[in-house]
């Protein structure tokens, strides 16, 4: 239970290293440093419009656990598996997510999808 919780919060660390690529600032993680307690109640302050976007995120999320999935699989098939089941979750979850939050958007379809 703890790992599984804990590698689905580390994925989502990602998002700091997309947003310093896409903005060339850090200043989500400085926001963050800044107000810790914004990771859990204030979410939607840390990162401006466009600085991760879900496709970007998705990919690296997918990135992510086609490495560490065989990687762990390697060493312990139980934990691999386990990597697998967490991450499969986390992944379908952040997608029905995002599904949710564009349809609920006035943008059009291009719009949306440079949004991303």
């Amino acid at each position: 239970m703890v790992y599984g919780t804990a590698l689905g919060v580390f994925i989502d660390l990602d998002h700091f290293l997309i947003a310093r690529f896409k903005t060339g600032t850090w200043n989500a993680l400085r926001f963050c440093f800044v107000n810790p307690l914004a990771a859990f109640t204030e979410q939607d302050r840390i990162f401006s419009r466009g600085d991760v976007g879900a496709l970007t995120r998705l990919l690296s999320h997918l990135l992510l656990t086609g490495i560490l999935v065989p990687a762990l699989a390697l060493t312990s098939l139980p934990l691999g598996v386990v990597t697998a089941a967490v991450l499969y979750a986390h992944i379908v979850t952040d997608v029905a997510w995002d599904i949710q939050r564009l349809r609920g958007t006035d943008l059009h379809t291009d719009d949306q999808a440079q949004s991303l």
